[in-house]
């Protein structure tokens, strides 16, 4: 490997030896006679290696190595000396001179010293890479790192353990006991276990309180560190702040809204969960339900929360085409193809490339549309309509359907094989009679949404519309609650949508029982009572939520003889 060498003597018969036993080896060498010179030829280049006399004209190879230790320079030093036995040669050793050689001069030991020198040299910057690499990952790495010796004392820790935990510079060379405790003792007991067993340790979600800081969840993992002897030198810790994924958790067990899906009952979880799991896979999913249970919606989660976020989401309905147009509509045609096919199409699919394409309604495909998806599934390939050349996509498949597809497999008409390649993995949307513990959530969801469409400010549904649109069957699912509730923002021109505002054919659906006169007064004395114990018996409040003015709730105290209770005081006017 070819080196630029500086050698520096006033002979010039040592300078044109050096030079030709070193240009021999396929070296570029650089010669100065004086110090000066030396100080000269180091401003100008770099070297990798310096021979030096100490006895110069202007000075001594000592001043020049002490010259290249005060500019940081890497390249190694070697001495030439007349006398090796004398004081100089081993100060220059001391002061941190690689070696020396001694006049006058032999080939072999001068090319011996040079390599060891180079070869030194090398390793060193090698070293120095590793070095800085390793300490650029210890400052980058969001997780605290703090290492500590077998007697479990701090050797170094990183910026993200001084901000994690409060540490500073000032306390490394410190036990790790001695430090501030933030999290009950449990970070010196896993470390001491981690040095008495020299086997890695793990423990999770762990509280961690730094003084006058926020509790925070972190988890900690510890490995060994060990000699090439395999001999326990010290051990690493380090500390993960988990506190937002632990917030996560314990919203999942409450989650109210997932992306566009609103629902926090036991099956909406299920759902959310399965979405998840499947948001970063890319397998093929088939959603299924009831019409209006939301499965486009479930779609778009999919999509969004996956890795092809950033790329196109396509759908299609299957239903709303004839076979020849959604044949051509999913895999384009060319032109020619058939008659009003004036131009080359692209189809969905090649829409979809790097994303997602949503085929709904897919249990309404002819046989000759399964045959060619099946392709699509199993090879990512397809051709135009009216081509013979293959084009190759790469799309993740979401279906949906309302049918049953093991029933259309029995009757033949479905194929099998396309119903398992769908089939991977099914999110089944359950319909709303069956989560109607959901309804006052996508009740208020639905009121915020109108409120915004049709600028209106309605705070709530009476006690009387709630229970009967909990009690309702649903049988259009959300998408006809939200008809419903969109319908009533229409006609309501109060505060509070009331049982006048629902469609008027709601009542007459089975399971909604009609109330006599008398029924009905005596729930609207209990509505009463129990608005104004909602809002502290605050009168203005009261009839607000009731949807009447304060006359007619006046009216209504006085006929149904209700009185204020004693720990309330007076009835508020306000």
């Amino acid at each position: 490997m070819s080196a630029r060498i500086l050698v520096i003597d006033d002979e010039e018969t040592i300078r044109f030896t050096f030079g030709k036993f070193l240009q021999g080896e396929g070296h570029v060498v650089v010669t100065a006679r004086s110090c000066g010179e030396a100080r000269s030829q180091l401003d100008e280049m770099t070297f990798d290696l310096v021979f030096a006399d100490i006895i110069l004209g202007d000075g001594t190879g000592i001043d020049i190595l002490r010259e290249i230790k005060a500019r940081g320079l890497a390249c190694p030093v070697i001495m030439i000396t007349g006398a090796p036995g004398v004081e100089t040669a081993t100060e220059s050793i001391r002061l941190g001179a690689f070696d020396y050689i001694s006049k006058p001069i032999n080939q072999e030991a001068l090319l011996h010293a040079a390599r060891a020198a180079l070869k030194y040299k090398a390793v060193t910057e090698e070293k120095e890479r590793y070095r800085i690499n390793l300490e650029a990952i210890f400052r980058s790495v969001r997780d605290a790192i703090i290492t500590v010796d077998k007697e479990a004392v701090v050797i170094e820790l990183n910026d993200a353990a001084m901000t994690m935990c409060g540490y500073s510079r000032d306390d490394i060379g410190k036990p790790f006991s001695s430090l501030p405790e933030m999290c009950a003792g449990r970070c010196v007991e896993i470390l001491g276990e981690a040095i008495s067993s020299g086997e890695p340790v793990e423990v999770d979600r762990i509280e961690h309180q730094p003084a006058h800081r926020a509790t925070r969840v972190i988890s900690v993992r510890t490995y060994p560190l060990a000699s090439l002897q395999g001999i326990l030198s010290g051990v690493v810790m380090v500390l993960r702040d988990d506190t937002h994924v632990a917030d996560l958790e314990r919203e999942m067990k409450e989650h109210r809204q997932f992306h566009r899906l609103v629902g926090r009952s036991e099956q909406m979880q299920k759902v959310y969960a399965l979405i998840g799991a499947l948001a970063g896979v890319q397998t093929t999913v088939l959603i299924t339900g009831e019409s209006g249970t939301g499965k486009e919606l479930v779609a778009d989660a999919l999509h969004r929360a996956g890795e092809r976020s950033h790329k196109p989401l396509v759908k299609v309905n299957c239903s709303a085409l004839p076979e020849n147009l959604l044949e051509s509509e999913l895999f384009g045609h060319v032109k020619g193809a058939f008659t009003g096919a004036i131009r080359d199409n692209v189809g969905r699919f090649h829409r979809a490339d790097g994303g997602t394409i949503f085929l709904d309604e897919i249990g309404d495909i002819s046989p000759t549309i399964q045959l060619k998806l099946l392709r699509v599934l199993e090879e990512s390939q397809f051709e135009r309509v009216g081509s013979s050349t293959p084009s190759k996509v790469d799309v993740r498949l979401i279906a949906a359907t309302n049918k049953n597809l093991q029933q259309k497999v029995g009757l033949g008409e479905l194929r099998e094989d396309l119903y398992y390649r769908l089939k991977v993995v099914e999110i089944r949307l359950p319909p709303l009679r069956e989560r109607r513990t959901d309804i006052p959530l996508l009740i208020d969801h639905f009121r915020d949404k109108f409120n915004v469409k049709f600028n209106k400010n309605i705070e709530a549904i009476s006690s009387d519309v709630l229970k009967v649109l909990v009690k309702y069957p649903w049988p259009g699912n959300v998408r006809e609650l939200e008809h419903t509730m969109e319908h009533a923002f229409v006609v309501c021109s109060q505060n509070i949508i009331t049982i006048d505002h629902l469609p008027s054919d709601f009542m007459n659906a089975p399971g909604i029982e009609r109330r006599s006169a008398a029924e009905k007064q005596v729930v609207d004395s209990h509505a009463v009572v129990e608005a104004l114990n909602q809002t502290a018996w605050n009168k203005a409040k009261a009839a607000r939520l009731l949807g009447i003015d304060r006359v007619t709730l006046y009216r209504k105290i006085k006929r149904y003889n209700i009185t204020n209770p004693p720990d309330h005081g007076p009835i508020s006017r306000n």
